[in-house]
């Protein structure tokens, strides 16, 4: 496994400081949250299928790499992706990186195997939690072996089927649980009844947009019960789809705009959407954007002053890094709240925005589940990324408005935004 978690070499980054208020159209790649997903129901449906504009980064390189390595046959045609699955194989090593939907969701697609399916990552993905979704493939019938460690690495006994049934999990640390046992629950023999017992599970239109995925395919899901969702056994049909822009992937982009006074577009924004980072549009309104979106896409304008907010981030949690830089260069306080399942992500992501943002002057305090960030004047100063794709991008925000911030390992980005480097230079410019 790699010891690099980005692969590719580590070099510090002087983020640009505006000198006059961003002028841009953006464009963003596809999601990587419904890439992954319909990666994995590709590779586990009754035909082939077409990926539309996917995104090509470091997760879903991985998880496309996995399938290959389980059996599918995943290629290029142009900018597509083509999946034609194909029966899945065992005695196989597989490389997660630092990619949760990786990591989470490929353990039920290895139970289908024929084979042992051996897992390993980066090392911070050896310190995240897996406990939930290994003892839930055990309740389901699947040979697991992880030295009851509950974490990275671990191989999972695939015998080519799996019985399936009824198994009830706490997922208030990741929703990816959830969806990890979702995706591939139609192909187990009877099918799959997930319950969630616990506190509110995170990230909720994750589910969503799995259980969506899911019945466009033809999967018979029913969710009408609170926590609980049920999998019909059955196959699933192939596709041909276009994958909409990462919203997420959009914050740091959009947040430009408020933080410097201008004006950012990202054209394709969707009407209706699954996607977490839609709720954008009601945050940076509340922070004192000028928010509109219309058939073109979503436009941010700034030009006011900078608000706090106090907001329940439960749900997008995602979203915390760059809302906590936004919030961090705001003229009143904020309060993030509902967020203390990002301490298992990439990063432990509250302890490392509060030590970074203090570290520029800042005046940030930790709670239970999030952050307190009062007005402070902010200095230049080294931004560490913890091998974390969005702590990079919330330094790149903040050194929009504060000069000579250092992000160290700014390459972290390539996990969900390849060459974010070049893209930030062009919205500077006004590309």
């Amino acid at each position: 496994m790699s010891a690099d978690p980005t692969n590719t070499p580590v070099r510090d980054w002087t983020a640009p400081t505006a000198t006059s208020p961003v002028q841009a159209e953006v464009v963003v790649p596809g999601s990587k949250s419904l890439t992954n997903r319909l990666l994995v129901v590709g590779a586990l449906a009754d035909g082939p299928s077409r990926l539309r504009r996917p995104l090509r980064s470091r997760d879903t390189q991985l998880m496309a790499d996995s399938l290959r390595a389980l059996g599918a046959d995943v290629r290029d045609d142009g900018e597509d992706w083509l999946v034609d699955p194909g029966p899945l194989t065992g005695d196989v090593q597989v490389d997660v990186g630092l990619a949760g939907t990786v990591m989470r969701f490929l353990p039920a697609v290895a139970a289908l195997a024929d084979g042992p399916v051996a897992l390993d990552g980066d090392p911070r993905a050896r310190e995240r939690p897996m406990a939930p979704v290994l003892e839930a493939l055990r309740t389901l019938g699947v040979q697991v072996e992880d030295d009851g460690r509950g974490v990275l690495p671990f191989t999972v006994h695939g015998a080519g089927s799996a019985p399936g049934g009824e198994v009830t999990l706490d997922a208030s640390a990741s929703s990816q649980f959830v969806s990890g046992l979702l995706l591939a629950a139609a192909r187990f023999d009877r099918g799959v009844v997930v319950h969630h017992d616990g506190k509110p599970v995170p990230s909720q239109p994750h589910i969503a947009m799995t259980v969506e995925v899911l019945r466009d395919r033809g999967v018979l899901v029913d969710d009408s019960e609170p926590n609980t969702w049920r999998v019909q056994p059955g196959t699933i049909s192939g596709f041909d789809i276009e994958i909409e822009p990462d919203l997420s992937t959009a914050a740091p982009f959009l947040a430009a705009a408020l933080v410097t006074g201008g004006r950012v577009h990202v054209a394709g924004w969707p009407d209706q959407t699954t996607q977490a980072g839609d709720g954008l549009r009601d945050i940076l309104d509340a922070m004192g954007a000028d928010v509109t979106l219309d058939r073109s896409g979503l436009t941010v304008v700034g030009g006011g002053a900078v608000e706090g907010i106090d907001v329940d981030l439960h749900d997008v949690g995602e979203l915390t890094p760059v809302v906590a830089a936004v919030a961090a260069l705001a003229q009143s306080p904020s309060w993030l709240r509902g967020v203390g399942h990002l301490r298992g992500h990439e990063s432990d992501r509250l302890a490392a925005l509060a030590t970074e943002i203090n570290g520029l002057g800042g005046a940030v305090t930790e709670t239970d589940d999030g952050l307190r960030i009062r007005p402070a004047a902010l200095h230049g100063g080294r931004w560490a990324t913890y091998h974390d794709h969005r702590m990079a991008m919330a330094g790149a925000v903040i050194g929009l408005c504060v000069p000579d911030v250092v992000v160290e390992d700014v390459e972290t980005t390539a996990k969900t935004l390849p060459r974010f480097t070049e893209r930030w230079a062009q919205l500077l410019a006004g590309a």
